[in-house]
């Protein structure tokens, strides 16, 4: 009488054969996809508000009783920063802000920080750490009408908007000085700066993304 046993282990073994090579298949094939993502460049950010006006938005400053119209600032190089005290990549990034600000200041350039989603005396603890920049304006979004507006998903985000009131550049994720004087320089000298994503981005705290 015959042994099944040989071939039932056959069986088993062709089967674990398969099995682990059609792990290693997928296993390969998610690092070709990997492979080919990371050899693409991540660094530009499509946003569809280039080349659009920028909200005409009224927000009420940080601190005081008074409020900075972005429909006023027009005429100048307007840097629109959304922060929050709780944010590390907006704590990482505030000294670059500051010292931009006062680098760029007499060009007529102008920063405004947007506290987004923040507590007033959080927000103000986190000036009162880190500093405040000269003439750098900072002010407060109620119901988070200027995040909705900009379509923020998640801070730190820059945007760049030039004399005529159009936003010509969006950084996403924690801005540096090379990459902040590369873009102001742009729009001082009259080029078109590149949208970039630069380093992490922070949703707000328990709360889904914005836009």
């Amino acid at each position: 009488m015959t042994d099944p046993a040989p071939a039932a282990r056959a069986r088993s073994w062709r089967t674990v054969r398969f099995l682990a090579l059609t792990v290693v298949a997928v296993v390969v094939g998610v690092a070709a996809v990997l492979g080919s993502r990371i050899n693409q460049d991540t660094t530009l950010v499509d946003s569809p508000l280039i080349g659009q006006a920028a909200p005409d938005l009224n927000l009420p400053e940080l601190e005081g009783a008074g409020s900075v119209s972005l429909g006023d600032l027009r005429g100048q190089i307007v840097v629109v920063n959304f922060w929050a005290s709780w944010c590390v990549p907006c704590r990482n990034e505030h000294p670059v802000l500051v010292a931009a600000n006062d680098a760029y200041r007499d060009a007529g350039v102008t920063f405004v920080g947007i506290n987004f989603q923040d507590q007033q005396a959080s927000a103000m603890a986190f000036l009162d750490e880190l500093g405040r920049g000269d003439g750098y304006r900072y002010v407060t979004d109620p119901d988070s009408q200027a995040a909705v507006e900009f379509g923020v998903y998640g801070i730190p985000e820059t945007y760049f908007i030039d004399r005529t009131g159009t936003i010509v550049a969006k950084i996403t994720g924690e801005s540096n000085s090379r990459l902040m004087a590369e873009v102001l320089d742009a729009i001082l000298a009259g080029r078109e700066p590149q949208s970039r994503l630069d380093g992490t981005v922070q949703p707000g705290p328990g709360q889904d993304p914005i836009g």
